[in-house]
């Protein structure tokens, strides 16, 4: 892909690039905007090096593409609720997405997208994996899409933060196992292991099996991309055609940064 302003290397044939040619730390012009958001639709997740943000900057950042979102779970502080802090250590018994998700589908209308900033790494490990949705159902049989076509899949957020929390109070919602990319218009499977429950449309034994097949289908490493981090990087995932899974591999030592996620401005579509 060509842009006018910044560059991105691909990372892998399937999703993923690392753009270069802007400053996060910095105000973006319209045209930076643009190009960013276009690199999104063409690349699904997009990184950035040394880019030293605070919260109010990442939140900066944010917003230049939609709303942000309060996230389920505690915020940063009553200045920045949008803000969530991504700390693992050796006191650390769970670290925020250690298994294939896709964030917050458990709300009626999930995030359109995330932003990840990470100032401190361990000296190795804390990769994160991100999946295409787009390939894994392209991927599929001609049957088996049809057969997924028009079924609906509830997500329910206690399966993620009940861990946390178990007293807390969690959304629910209902969205198609295929919904349709707002921007783009490529199809893409919407359920993942970290908030479905299951189909509603099947038996608890025939969602079951449906779910679990599909879950594998979509951990295929022919969709996927693998992001190594550096001091000061930044991830920008579409949550709308990806899953990720946050790599716990490096306790007991130190993985630290901040976290946003930008509003959706419409339902999932089937």
């Amino acid at each position: 892909m060509s842009y006018e302003t910044i560059t991105a290397e691909p990372l892998t044939p399937c999703l993923g690039a690392i753009v270069s040619g802007v400053d996060l730390t910095r105000p973006l012009a319209e045209e930076e905007v643009q190009q960013l958001r276009q690199a999104i639709a063409d690349y699904q997740v997009i990184f950035f090096r040394d880019q030293r943000l605070d919260p109010a900057s990442l939140k900066r950042v944010g917003r230049y593409f939609g709303n942000l979102q309060i996230h389920a779970l505690k915020g940063l502080s009553a200045e920045h609720p949008e803000v969530r802090k991504l700390h693992a250590d050796e006191s650390s018994k769970h670290v925020a997405g250690e298994e294939w998700h896709s964030d917050m589908t458990c709300a009626e209308i999930p995030p359109m997208g995330s932003i990840l900033y990470l100032h401190t790494l361990p000296t190795l490990g804390g990769d994160t994996m991100f999946a295409s949705m787009y390939a894994a159902y392209d991927a599929l049989s001609d049957r088996m899409k049809d057969y997924l076509e028009g079924l609906t899949a509830t997500h329910d957020g206690k399966l993620a933060f009940g861990r946390f929390d178990p007293t807390g109070q969690y959304p629910v919602a209902v969205h198609p196992v295929i919904r349709r990319h707002p921007v783009t218009g490529k199809k893409a499977l919407f359920v993942n292991r970290g908030f479905t429950s299951h189909i509603n449309e099947l038996s608890k034994q025939e969602s079951d099996a449906i779910l679990n097949y599909l879950y594998l289908h979509c951990e295929n490493p022919l969709f996927q991309a693998r992001f190594r981090w550096e001091p000061h990087s930044v991830a920008f995932w579409d949550n709308r055609c990806t899953q990720h899974l946050a790599i716990w591999d490096y306790y007991p030592q130190v993985r630290s940064g901040y976290r946003v996620q930008i509003e959706d401005d419409s339902p999932v579509l089937a």
